[in-house]
């Protein structure tokens, strides 16, 4: 079953390195990972998806939840989210063929977002299947290069993704008083 976590880490260098190589080191395979920073630039998330069963899935939480600098792990895969990719696709396109294309593009409700003399660049976003819809439809073209970013995901509804606005980073936590009885 394909998992996804939304996870939340500081927004520090080498965060992004201890967090795949934990994947790595239990020998699963990351299918999609984007990262960016949140509405609190300390705070970056994650969302990550993975091929696991119910008891892997449980097991990947919790050693996530052992690293340094994750604050926060959510699996999402049962609650209600919107999940989008977002796909740029290069294709061949002749002066016969760009009409075809065109209309293709914009069943799928994509955007042309580069014209040239042999070729077309568009832009998609949606779920996984909907750009696997439209690579399908475009293949008999010439797909000459494809990028997808990976998947981001958020809980529908106006409830927040567990408690951000609650989550303070250990460099937050330390007040004056603390750092004089430290010295």
């Amino acid at each position: 079953m394909l998992n996804t976590y939304v996870v939340y880490v500081e927004n520090k260098p080498g965060v992004l390195t201890r967090v795949a190589s934990l994947f790595r080191r239990r020998a699963f395979n990351i299918d999609s990972l984007t990262v960016g920073r949140t509405e609190k630039p300390e705070v970056s998330r994650m969302t990550i998806t993975v091929e696991a069963d119910h008891d892997q899935a449980r097991r990947i939480e919790a050693n996530l939840y052992k690293l340094v600098n994750v604050l926060l792990v959510e699996n999402i895969t049962t609650v209600p989210a919107i999940v989008r990719d977002l796909a740029m696709i290069k294709v061949a396109a002749t002066h016969e063929a760009r009409s075809h294309v065109l209309e293709l593009a914009s069943v799928f409700r994509a955007r042309v977002v580069d014209v040239a003399p042999e070729s077309l660049i568009i832009e998609i976003t949606g779920g996984e299947d909907k750009i696997d819809g439209l690579l399908e439809v475009l293949r008999p073209y010439g797909v000459l290069e494809m990028v997808r970013t990976g998947i981001v995901a958020m809980r529908r509804g106006n409830k927040p993704s567990a408690t951000l606005s609650s989550l303070e980073t250990p460099a937050q936590t330390v007040g004056d008083d603390d750092l004089s009885q430290s010295v």
